[in-house]
């Protein structure tokens, strides 16, 4: 029988939460702090991102270039580096207070919009999106939360509007558990599972390529309404 996080995590969940906010609080606000010490990968993360968000352009029904939120967003690197780029306005969300308070200075534009110091799990999003961009953070929500999220997101796009996951993804059929920084890694089938469970559908999704050896996969998706 498939587990699902709750199950798997060696704590309850405010717990799984808190240790995570512990950990994120003693990290310093520079890309090498907010990448785990992978700070060399920022730029071939970006180009792969770049081709993914340009290829949703491409779609018959392309989302507009509006607004977008990041999610998860540190000190802004993905904002100022690929967003910013793309849309009139970004709106930025980090339950890092420090990591907040950096992006500012760091993105420093007049595209950059509000910005939320939240966790996700207890955040619904107030404006309306031409794409909710959802990287390297899903993995600090339980299941449930996770779709909770979804649906919250689903509620706060714009028509044509598409929510992108990037993650990790496990190489075996189980969840890691990373107990440092308090986090999951699911694998594809589960993320799957997760999204039909939210009422998403995938309409393209991408591999990201040319990582070092030794770090999990990562694959790109982007999900609108069933």
């Amino acid at each position: 029988m498939e587990k699902d996080v709750e199950s798997v995590i060696d704590t309850d969940e405010n717990q799984f939460y808190s240790k995570a906010k512990i950990y994120w609080s003693k990290v310093s606000p520079t890309i090498n702090g907010v990448l785990g010490g992978f700070g060399h990968i920022s730029e071939c993360d970006i180009n792969g991102s770049e081709l993914f968000l340009k290829s949703l352009f491409q779609l018959k029904n392309p989302p507009g270039n509006g607004r977008a939120l990041d999610c998860g967003a540190g000190i802004g690197r993905i904002t100022k580096h690929l967003l910013i780029k793309h849309f009139q306005l970004v709106d930025l969300i980090d339950q890092n207070s420090d990591f907040v308070e950096k992006a500012k200075e760091y993105v420093s534009s007049d595209r950059l919009g509000k910005l939320y110091c939240n966790g996700l799990q207890c955040f619904k999003p107030e404006e309306k999106y031409d794409v909710i961009w959802c990287q390297w953070v899903l993995g600090h929500l339980t299941d449930e939360h996770f779709k909770q999220f979804m649906e919250n997101c689903l509620e706060s796009l714009n028509k044509n509007g598409v929510i992108v996951v990037k993650e990790n993804i496990t190489s075996s059929n189980e969840i890691d558990v990373d107990e440092e920084d308090s986090s999951i890694t699911r694998p594809y089938d589960h993320l799957l599972k997760l999204f039909e469970e939210s009422r998403l559908k995938c309409i393209l999704k991408q591999q990201q390529t040319s990582f070092p050896k030794g770090l999990y996969p990562v694959k790109m998706f982007a999900l609108r309404p069933v």
